[in-house]
């Protein structure tokens, strides 16, 4: 992820999400919709997600206008069992998507102790993390995964042709104060950062790619020649397979859940979903399950650090805090956001700049 700088201007986050808003209704977006994708993304931005925020916006615009994404509808039931529900997720906004299983599992874990929602044809559904917060605030145990079926970027391990998208898996769970977000994925880095560093004309700074001899190498145009590259699975070069498990993990929980995947004729920037919500009084109870949990989170804490400057964190707790921050103080986007808002800002008679603060 890289980090805006301190010349950068703010924005009120609020603003920002109004803006969104009224972008994706002008181009064809259902309110509803287009209200739940613009506060996702602009959340996604808030934590620190700055590749799957706002970065989103430009791309998901000229998908609603091209019709590749559904701009109003509703998913079609496919299956649907007290705790096992799949959905056909009609090409629809995949945050959208995702907040309304959530709504739909909420009820249902609470009465059964868990209950899983897969979503087969989604489109893109933004930062995972986003949706972490909101199993804090439910006091719930969430996990959550995607693939997409529709590309491939990533070899498995000792391989050269790519086979997986990066998989992004999240975690999410309360603490007595807090909680921790987990949102990782099977490859080293993302398609995100790595079209972000090309188009800046930067490198990584260190291994992130093989090229398609399976040589390694720090230049994200790697996925660009032809014969394409591909990105590294998480453990690189020497513990790829660490990467290469976590990828199997989340396309069964993915495609092979939802019965529809790679093996499947391509559609175009998509998501194949996963979602499972634990109510964490079903099993040892809430109060005993923060025991356990606040006793690990204050023994990471804790921790000797190499690195003083550095004391050891919970994953999610430096963007919870950034979150509130800047919805205090002001939000800074990467400064390759605006430039590519400003022409449908144009085209849609908004102005960008009216959110700043």
């Amino acid at each position: 992820m890289n980090t805006p700088t301190a010349q950068a201007p703010l924005y009120d986050a609020a603003a920002l999400a109004d803006f969104a808003d009224a972008l994706l209704a002008r181009a064809g977006m259902a309110a509803p919709l287009a209200r739940s994708v613009a506060q996702t993304l602009v959340d996604g931005d808030l934590l620190g997600h700055d590749t799957h925020g706002l970065a989103l916006l430009a791309g998901y615009v000229k998908e609603v206008e091209a019709g590749t994404m559904r701009g109003e509808g509703e998913p079609l039931v496919v299956s649907d069992k007290p705790a096992a529900v799949l959905w056909d997720g009609r090409r629809l906004p995949g945050p959208w998507l995702v907040h309304q299983g959530i709504d739909l599992l909420l009820p249902r874990a609470r009465q059964l102790g868990s209950a899983t929602l897969v979503i087969r044809r989604s489109h893109h559904i933004a930062c995972l993390a986003v949706y972490m917060m909101r199993a804090l605030e439910e006091g719930m145990l969430a996990v959550l995964a995607c693939s997409d079926p529709n590309t491939s970027s990533v070899a498995p391990y000792g391989g050269t042709q790519a086979v997986f998208t990066p998989d992004p898996l999240a975690l999410g769970f309360p603490l007595g104060q807090g909680g921790v977000m987990v949102d990782i994925s099977a490859s080293i880095t993302t398609n995100g950062m790595s079209n972000r560093k090309r188009a800046a004309g930067e490198q990584f700074d260190a291994d992130r790619l093989i090229d398609a001899q399976g040589r390694p190498g720090r230049d994200p145009q790697l996925l660009f020649d032809d014969p394409p590259g591909t990105l590294l699975p998480v453990g690189g070069l020497d513990h790829g397979h660490k990467g290469y498990g976590l990828a199997l993990l989340v396309e069964a929980l993915t495609g092979g859940l939802a019965g529809h995947g790679r093996a499947d004729p391509p559609e175009g920037w998509g998501a194949t979903v996963y979602l499972t919500l634990h109510d964490l009084d079903a099993f040892g109870g809430k109060q005993a399950f923060l025991r356990q949990m606040d006793h690990i989170a204050q023994a990471c804490r804790s921790n000797r650090p190499i690195d003083p400057a550095r004391p050891v964190r919970l994953p999610g707790e430096q963007g919870l805090a950034r979150r509130q921050r800047q919805r205090q103080e002001g939000l800074r986007l990467h400064p390759a956001i605006a430039p590519a808002l400003e022409p449908l800002a144009s085209k849609y008679g908004l102005d960008l700049a009216a959110a700043l603060r």
